[in-house]
């Protein structure tokens, strides 16, 4: 079931869509979008978590640029969404961020909550994590990561990286420092699938998806997830 609640912030209000399981409750899973909006994918991946027990948070977070503005998954809307991207004032979005996943932490029935992006989404957790406490993070292909492995020491939660070794937006140099980041670190995990691309996971584009590297770094997910909010 998905219905929408009311994020108020100092300076406006935004959408975010959560999707819960029949039972009503169950451990909090905020969903950070890519470059694409909150669109078909996003429902996918929210859809595919309810169907875990977990509810589910999506913010609409372009909202500062175009509020409830998603696209389809294409090379057409390729350029667009890179143009929100260069817009987005990440400090405010980390703030964004945080907001939303007080609201969903505070939800009836919801009490852990972790934190799932995916591309721009991927960097945005990493920097939330970094920037509050989080319960746990899976970060997925997050182009921004490698160039703030900085900000590592200040994340306490459990994390989980995923990165496609092919990927021709983020290159295998950069993924290797966060791997070396992640070594020896308590609780972090990173997992590279070396035959995939970028956005490997998104079933809904089918210039990026690769059903078999999608299945493995899914699988992790699940498991992940059961480990560090169940």
């Amino acid at each position: 079931m998905r219905r929408t609640e009311k994020i108020v912030v100092p300076d406006g209000a935004f959408d975010l869509h959560v999707w819960s399981p029949e039972s009503g409750g169950g451990p909090g899973v905020l969903l950070l979008q890519e470059i694409f909006g909150v669109g078909e994918y996003m429902e996918a991946v929210a859809e595919d978590l309810v169907a875990l027990g977990y509810v589910v948070g999506a913010p609409d977070m372009f909202w500062r640029i175009e509020p409830g503005w998603a696209v389809a998954h294409n090379e057409e809307a390729l350029p667009k969404g890179l143009s929100m991207v260069s817009q987005f004032d990440w400090e405010k979005g980390v703030e964004d961020a945080a907001a939303a996943l007080k609201v969903l932490k505070g939800l009836p029935g919801v009490g852990r909550a972790g934190v799932l992006g995916f591309c721009f989404g991927g960097t945005l957790g990493y920097l939330l994590a970094a920037h509050t406490d989080v319960d746990s993070l899976v970060s997925f292909y997050g182009s921004g990561v490698p160039g703030a492995v900085d900000k590592i020491d200040a994340i306490h939660a459990p994390v989980q990286f995923h990165f496609g070794g092919s990927d021709p937006y983020i290159p295998r140099e950069d993924i290797a420092k966060v791997e070396r980041a992640v070594e020896g670190r308590d609780g972090m995990e990173i997992h590279v699938q070396e035959d995939a691309g970028h956005a490997f996971h998104n079933s809904k584009a089918a210039m990026f998806y690769q059903p078999e590297p999608a299945e493995r770094a899914w699988r992790l997910t699940v498991d992940f997830l059961a480990r560090t909010l169940t």
